[in-house]
């Protein structure tokens, strides 16, 4: 229903565009406005461009690593699994 309703408002408003009368353009001697509105919209881009912060971050501090970890081994253990003895082997860390 919503895909509906905004299909038929674009239908609408571009058949409004198309019906309306525009008058003729007459622009005179506007040359000089035109340079002059290029000249200062490039002067507000250029200084924003000019001005803006650097693409890159900051320096990061990172902490040394950590001493090593203790040494491990294998052993085998025997456990009750409820049926009888079972072994199998575990990483003993200490």
């Amino acid at each position: 229903m919503k895909k509906t309703i905004v299909a038929a408002l674009t239908v609408a408003t571009i058949a409004g565009s198309l019906v309306t009368a525009t008058p003729s353009a007459q622009a005179h001697d506007g040359v000089g406005v035109g340079i002059a509105a290029g000249l200062l919209g490039g002067a507000i881009v250029g200084g924003a461009i000019a001005s803006s912060r650097p693409a890159y971050g900051g320096p990061v501090y990172v902490a040394e690593p950590g001493p090593p970890p203790p040494p491990c081994y294998w052993q085998r253990q025997r456990y009750w699994d409820g049926y009888g003895w079972v072994v199998r082997p575990v990483r003993v860390c200490y």
